[in-house]
């Protein structure tokens, strides 16, 4: 779809299925089952669907899905489909090498494990060459220096690459990468999370990324157990979930297996309950 000056493209890089209950938190399974039915190991599906932005002479990838280097045991515990980033990008007629920018969300598996890969040989190689990437300090500094609770999401493997080539640029806090393209950190998840805003005279688009991962997180109290900090989630989803409503931005949902984007409205006036009222589709 075109937004602004902006081509926008969702590339759909694979599936897997994390469990219910780690997904919605304190929320009851009687009540997220009715939108996300679980399956015998109580686990929901879940897309791994990044977003291309071509633009000012740009060309944006932002997160990478899982990849293709876990092995067989991670495979099976969360179910993974995937062809890679780079066969995804190459499937929709767009060639990895020209990609000029790359912002990871954050650096948890499912959504920088794309960014490299392994060849017949087992060398790794950046997915995404002659991108520069994005990362905030602090979600770099919390990967390669984790704690117990995180210590199964990061893989260096997915990351470390990225600073040995030269192709890794640290942010510190909020900033325009360029013209139109910002990063907004969102830390309830986990320090250094940061959304993308994408913002034209003919509307904005926000990437949700963790902050909302489903359409069922609309809802303010639906909110991960995997999360850090779930005050903080509740805050920024209410500063950032109004504001969509209020000005009109399009959501965009990295893991909903069935809606890739929306707008929403409040369900009345003032009130800090939202429904969608448009699903886009820009696959």
């Amino acid at each position: 779809m075109r937004l602004g000056g902006f081509t926008l493209k969702a590339i759909e890089t694979g599936i897997f299925r994390l469990d219910g209950g780690a997904m919605f938190g304190v929320v009851p399974k009687v009540l997220w089952s009715r939108t996300n039915p679980a399956d015998e190991s109580n686990r929901i599906s879940m897309a791994m669907r990044v977003l291309f932005v071509e633009g000012n002479g740009r060309r944006l990838v932002i997160d990478s899905g899982s990849g293709t280097k876990l092995d067989d045991k991670m495979i099976r515990i969360y179910s993974i489909e995937t062809e890679g980033l780079g066969e995804a990008l190459r499937r929709e007629g767009i060639d990895p090498h020209t990609i000029t920018d790359a912002v990871a969300t954050h650096l948890h598996f499912d959504h920088v494990g794309g960014f490299t890969y392994r060849d017949h040989s087992g060398d790794l190689h950046l997915t995404l060459p002659r991108a520069e990437h994005y990362i905030q300090r602090r979600q770099w500094t919390a990967a390669v220096e984790p704690n117990a609770k995180d210590r199964a999401s990061f893989f260096p493997d997915n990351y470390v690459p990225i600073e040995q080539a030269g192709m890794l640029r640290l942010i510190d806090g909020e900033e325009e990468i360029f013209p139109g393209v910002s990063l907004i950190p969102t830390d309830g998840h986990t320090p250094g999370h940061q959304v993308v805003l994408i913002t034209t005279d003919e509307g904005s688009l926000l990437y949700c990324a963790d902050l909302v991962p489903l359409a069922s997180h609309l809802n303010l109290p639906y909110i991960m157990a995997y999360d850090h900090f779930p005050l903080s989630t509740l805050e920024e989803k209410r500063r950032l979930i109004g504001r969509a409503a209020d000005e009109g931005w399009i959501l965009f949902f990295e893991h909903d297996p069935v809606i890739p984007a929306c707008r929403i409205r409040r369900q009345a006036a003032e009130t800090e309950r939202f429904e969608i009222s448009e699903e886009i589709d820009i696959r």
